[in-house]
């Protein structure tokens, strides 16, 4: 018996698929930075304007969409790092980095219960979250070290300690603001 192949899909059809994704993803974000739950995938759906089915043809289940939602936000917060080491001095860089990653945390609170199920599957662990966040943190370094404006002694993995520290510690966000402002100043190079 000679296998079948699935026919190739037209690439209109998987431009709108892929469409289609992104909408259910950029719903189920701004639900959770919202701190609305994913309970209702429903309305999740609806707010994408798609099918329940499209939508669990997506994403199986609601861990798996929270999963996708974590990757995605992630991504684009690390996807920042060379363009924000481009356009701003490195110390503006590494702190308008930090206030990206303050709302990404927040984002990360309204998935809280979800994001627990998912990292106790090991679909995401923190030590591949670490990896992004350095690799970003990295980008803004050694542009700091080129011009001289940020220390030359800093490891990425500590400014991305120190960051998840702030946010853990903070008992608010202007506190966290602040705290996160202290980090930088400590990054920042000084003039002997």
């Amino acid at each position: 018996m000679i296998p079948v192949s699935e026919p190739e899909r037209p690439p209109a059809r998987r431009r709108d698929a892929q469409r289609n994704r992104q909408r259910i993803v950029d719903a189920a974000t701004k639900a959770l930075a919202d701190g609305r739950d994913l309970v209702k995938i429903e309305t999740i759906a609806q707010e994408a304007g798609v099918g329940v089915g499209t939508l669990y043809r997506n994403f199986p289940s609601r861990e798996a969409l929270v999963e996708e939602v974590y990757r995605s936000e992630l991504a684009r917060l690390c996807a920042m790092a060379p363009r924000l080491a481009a356009d701003l001095a490195p110390p503006a860089a590494l702190r308008e980095f930090m206030r990206r990653y303050q709302d990404f945390v927040a984002t990360k609170r309204g998935m809280a219960e979800a994001l627990r199920a998912v990292i106790a599957s090991g679909a995401i662990t923190s030590g591949q979250t670490r990896e992004h966040l350095n690799g970003a943190i990295d980008a803004i370094l050694a542009a700091g070290r080129a011009d001289g404006s940020l220390r030359g002694d800093v490891r990425p993995g500590d400014v991305s300690a120190s960051m998840a520290g702030v946010m853990l510690a903070a008992a608010d966000v202007d506190q966290a603001g602040r705290m996160l402002q202290l980090v930088v100043d400590g990054v920042t190079a000084r003039a002997t």
